[in-house]
């Protein structure tokens, strides 16, 4: 017996097959290319942002705010782990009642209208976050109650 090198002997060629994990579902992004709702709806933060001092906070269904997202607008006033840049999207053809959770039979948030143009802050499942804009209302409701995607 000749001992091979350990490079040779590690090498892919030479170790058993095995089967691979399942790759774990990729989950839905939104398309980026049109991911800016106007600038003039809104200013982006500029310069340094930090905490400056106890702030309240807002009631649910309100501001497009929680604990681990927000709206990008809110980042000067609001911590989050995280900001989003929304997606622009619209209400489908019926008027829709969002709820303040992602379950049916949350407390209903806002009314609105079909058509009202929304943004898309997140996505879970089939549940969607949507805001009217920085200022809010904000709220969930099911991806298949907004249009689609090349309407809005």
């Amino acid at each position: 017996h000749v001992a091979r090198p350990l490079r040779q002997a590690l090498s892919p060629a030479n170790l058993p097959e095995r089967p691979r994990p399942a790759k774990r579902p990729r989950r839905s992004q939104p398309d980026y290319a049109n991911s800016v709702t106007a600038s003039s709806s809104y200013s982006l933060p500029e310069g340094i942002v930090g905490l400056k001092g106890p702030v309240d906070r807002p009631a649910p269904g309100t501001l497009p705010l929680r604990g681990d997202l927000a709206h990008i607008a809110l980042a000067q006033t609001y911590l989050a782990a995280h900001y989003v840049i929304p997606q622009p999207r619209a209400i489908g053809s019926e008027p829709v009642t969002m709820k303040l959770a992602m379950h049916d039979d949350a407390d209903a948030g806002a009314e609105l209208p079909a058509g009202q143009a929304v943004e898309l802050l997140d996505c879970a499942g089939d549940w969607a976050w949507v805001a009217c804009g920085p200022e809010g209302p904000s709220g969930y409701l099911r991806l298949g109650q907004l249009a689609p995607a090349s309407d809005a």
